[in-house]
């Protein structure tokens, strides 16, 4: 799609010239480690890291530019045991939610990342229980908030009342205050509760009377909400949706799992069933080891590019910010750790642009009225912006 002229773009965001014809982008990473089957004999030595190749053009020649030696900070060892916990946490809760690891493994990335999580679907598939079973997969504290119409913020956040026996005031925490929130039925709320919930997300503490308390870590919040049904309910505001760092989707289950389902039919609450496998400094000690993932500059100049091109594409009212930007960054980064990399290849972001990227955009009316989706929208251009190649 080509980009909208009709006004001025501030040079800050303008896509280069030769965008849509950009040649793709040559480098090399080390090559992918050995993927051993637990219990792993041994741990694989760290891959040697050839230089990067240099970056050509068939439109000029490009400057001279030195070769980079991409170095990774995370070890082989630390790599392989991010792997392996992340996909015995995916296994955990797929206990309770048969059959979809792809809805798991996001939700599991943004507790890695330290974000928050928007489960959308039709009711019965399974949204409150895959948040259950995460918060039983972790041994620390959980809450459940019942959104409705009547609720206010104080039941969110906590309220300050007089003591009569000791005659000073008492701040009382609200259901906020745990490691794992899940926020049933966000949309039932009204805007202000909503508002009193999202603040928490954004700011992990909050403030009451003018004292400020700061939230557990690690701090989550899973949020679900039907798209059907809508009356009596209060969409969140598209701004705030920024607010949540991953949106998906949990679906119907297969025809064989369904059958599986039935035959266990004395199984009443399948997340009840799920027993801890990790602490929550479990949790923050994998954030360092995610942190120390390898990222070379052409896979975020990769990402700049989608972004860029989400803001002057001619179906998209409101394009992703830079929170966005750092959003798919960071998942990018869990998501090469939890396949057993040190360092992050294309095939990472383009897995992860969806449902990090697209419920921040705002469409045109022209392109809703044609039947065009944020989801759709973000597809296609990642099918118009090339992605960089990864030599040996």
């Amino acid at each position: 799609m080509s980009e909208n002229t009709h006004e001025p773009i501030d040079d800050s965001t303008q896509l280069s010239d030769g965008t849509d014809a950009h040649p793709p982008i040559t480098t090399s990473l080390p090559g992918r480690p050995n993927k051993p089957s637990r219990p792993k004999p041994s741990i694989p030595a760290k891959p040697v890291s050839p230089p990067i190749a240099q970056t050509t053009s068939t439109f000029h020649a490009p400057a001279a530019v030195q070769p980079i030696e991409p170095t990774m900070t995370a070890t082989s060892g630390d790599v392989d045991h991010f792997r392996d916990v992340f996909n015995l946490l995916t296994e955990n809760i797929a206990q309770a939610v048969v059959g979809k690891a792809r809805p798991i493994r996001l939700v599991l990335t943004a507790l890695m990342v330290g974000g928050h999580v928007l489960l959308e679907d039709n009711p019965g598939t399974g949204k409150t229980q895959l948040a259950r079973a995460l918060a039983h997969s972790i041994d620390t504290s959980f809450k459940r908030i019942q959104f409705t119409p009547d609720l206010l913020p104080s039941d969110v956040v906590g309220v300050t009342f007089y003591d009569q026996k000791t005659g000073d005031f008492t701040f009382r925490e609200g259901p906020v205050f745990a490691s794992i929130v899940l926020a049933d039925e966000i949309n039932r709320a009204s805007p202000k509760t909503q508002s009193a919930l999202l603040e928490v997300m954004e700011e992990q503490r909050v403030t009451v009377d003018g004292v400020t308390h700061d939230v557990p870590q690690p701090f989550i919040v899973i949020a679900t909400q039907n798209p059907i049904e809508q009356l009596g309910t209060y969409k969140l505001p598209e701004a705030q949706m920024d607010r949540f760092l991953i949106k998906t989707s949990i679906g119907y289950p297969g025809h064989d799992v369904s059958v599986d389902i039935l035959k266990q039919l004395d199984v009443t609450d399948r997340a009840a069933a799920v027993s801890p496998v990790l602490t929550g400094d479990d949790v923050i000690a994998l954030r360092q080891t995610a942190q120390s993932v390898y990222i070379d500059d052409v896979i975020t100049e990769y990402i700049v590019r989608i972004v860029e091109r989400t803001r002057h594409d001619d179906c998209i009212m409101v394009g992703a910010s830079m929170r966005g930007a750092l959003a798919l960054t960071r998942c990018a980064r869990i998501w090469a750790a939890a396949d057993g990399r040190g360092y992050v290849v294309p095939d990472d972001v383009k897995e992860l642009a969806v449902p990090v990227l697209a419920h921040r955009l705002s469409l045109t009316a022209e392109a809703t009225f044609a039947g065009a989706t944020q989801e759709s929208a973000v597809a296609r251009i990642l099918e118009e912006v090339p992605a960089p190649v990864l030599g040996r």
